[in-house]
């Protein structure tokens, strides 16, 4: 990890840790060896039971065995010496030579005489990159033509990384619209078919079930690459949506179990900057203190030694630069502090990096402040900040999650910058959330909502939830609005409230709506 500056863990070929912003530890006690990973959007623990070297230079990997907590089974992880190992020419191979495997297995469906591929002719399956129209050359696209009927078709290979696997819904969309667009009347795109590798379409199935079928019909489809055999998966089969909420920290007993820490850590900072100051508890053993959304330092509880005597160990910078606090180096913190204090302020310079790292962040930390800025019928007592949430493999950190003053739930997803995944991104959040809240339903029992699954947690003390399902707000400045957010909201299903809320760009000195579009508003 120390030689190689850009190493990646990935799971299953997906990447969920970049060690350059990832923190790590590593601990040998009672004769196991632990490996615990963790950045701004997931934490993972695996104790680790071998260790197999893999390749040299940029190619070069460690290849983890691992074992979860409380299971039997082994997994795996790797540590990549580089994101990506593949050169440029490596990938186009790849691609070229998925193009053929694709085409090949639609005319073998057509030949074996099924239903679904039947009489339906390839047309025009390509994997040129279009970026005016945000398509990308990992993704192979054409159409399925009879007659005037056709299906737009969408694929992407095992070899690319699982997020732009999990990317193919949104892209497929703006294919689909596009397909549409061109037709010009000479056909009559049904819907849009969409072919994934084996095993890795499980995201992609949960947000199907959450695509307007009024719109477009939806169908997906797995292929392995080695046989060339295409499975159709099941409508009914949405992925694994079980999911595990994690308890809101008592925030009173923490802070007071911390004061001591945090009184040393606010002892250097300014004066004048000590109101900016968040101080953030994360759980009952860790809190964050943080300027304008930026963590800074950190105090953690933990024991000493092998012994039960409980201890607190202040630490300040990130990553590999994390230091713990002494009387000797206390006045690198006061300099650190300072520092940012004086340049990462609402008018600082874009050129300068401590002003533009994390935007996401700072609005984060404005709009918990005052979530009410972008609607005022939200609860300004009741805002979460990083709301962690398990499924299956994953951990999901919601941005925020609020109620508005008649209980109804509400989450907020932010972008400061242009994403073109922000509304399936904010539906993959939309989703947890109402799959907690629905633990509380009780149809024959309307006052089944006021100790559900929520306030079980830790969240919302005193609040009677609304049986509604929640609301999805998509946050972000004005012109950092990716064109295709608006096309892709357009086939989310009428069951999924949204609300898109655009932002004057100065949102670093006030969060202002400048304008917001709602589900409600599209022409039926």
């Amino acid at each position: 990890m120390a030689a190689h500056e850009h190493a990646v863990v990935a799971e299953e070929g997906r990447v969920l840790f970049d060690l350059r912003r990832a923190k790590y530890s590593l601990t040998t006690e009672y004769g196991r060896c632990t490996l615990q990973l963790w950045d701004e959007d997931r934490n993972l623990v695996r104790r680790l039971s071998a260790v197999t070297p893999r390749g040299a230079g940029a190619a070069a990997s460690l290849r983890l065995t691992v074992l979860r907590f409380g299971q039997t089974r082994p997994g795996s992880l790797d540590i990549l010496a580089d994101r990506d190992r593949r050169t440029p020419s490596t990938q186009q191979v790849i691609r070229v030579r998925y193009l053929r495997t694709l085409e090949r297995a639609v005319l073998r469906g057509s030949a074996h005489g099924r239903d679904a591929w039947g009489d339906w002719k390839l047309d025009g399956l390509r994997a040129a990159m279009d970026l005016e129209k945000s398509f990308g050359p990992a993704y192979a696209r054409g159409s399925l033509v009879n007659g005037q009927q056709a299906w737009a078709l969408i694929g992407v290979n095992a070899d690319e990384t699982q997020a732009t696997i999990d990317g193919v819904l949104t892209v497929g969309v703006l294919w689909l619209a596009h397909c549409r667009e061109n037709a010009a009347g000479r056909r009559l795109y049904r819907g849009l078919r969409i072919v994934l590798p084996r095993g890795m379409a499980a995201l992609t199935a949960s947000r199907l079930a959450w695509m307007n079928s009024d719109a477009a019909q939806w169908e997906l489809w797995e292929l392995d690459e080695r046989t060339e055999e295409l499975t159709q998966r099941d409508a009914a089969d949405h992925g694994n949506l079980a999911t595990r909420l994690m308890h809101a920290p008592d925030e009173a007993a923490a802070r007071e179990r911390f004061a001591e820490s945090s009184a040393k850590v606010m002892q250097l900072v300014p004066d004048d900057a000590r109101a900016l100051i968040e101080q953030r508890v994360r759980s009952s053993a860790e809190m964050a203190f943080l300027l304008h959304g930026l963590e800074f330092a950190r105090v953690r509880a933990g024991y000493a030694g092998q012994s039960f005597n409980r201890i607190q160990q202040i630490t300040f910078g990130a990553g590999a630069n994390e230091t713990p606090l002494t009387e000797e180096n206390s006045d690198q913190l006061r300099e650190l502090v300072a520092r940012l204090c004086a340049r990462r302020q609402s008018d600082g310079s874009q050129s300068d990096v401590l002003y533009r790292t994390q935007p996401e962040r700072w609005l984060e930390s404005m709009l918990c402040r005052d979530v009410t800025a972008i609607d005022a019928h939200l609860d300004p007592t009741h805002a979460y900040a990083q709301v962690a949430a398990f499924a299956a493999n994953d951990r999901g950190m919601l941005d925020l999650l609020s109620v508005d003053r008649d209980g109804r739930l509400a989450v907020i997803e932010l972008k400061a910058d242009d994403d073109l995944h922000l509304a399936l991104q904010g539906l993959d959040y939309w989703v947890r959330v109402r799959w907690h809240h629905a633990q509380t339903v009780d149809p024959g029992n309307s006052a089944a909502f006021g100790l559900g699954e929520f306030q079980r947690n830790g969240y919302f003390p005193g609040v009677r939830l609304s049986s509604a399902a929640p609301k999805l707000y998509l946050v972000a400045p004005a012109l950092r609005i990716h064109p295709a957010t608006e096309k892709v909201l357009h086939y989310l299903s009428p069951r999924v409230e949204w609300e898109l809320v655009a932002l004057d760009e100065r949102w670093r000195k006030k969060v202002k709506v400048i304008w917001r579009k709602r589900s409600s508003d599209r022409a039926t």
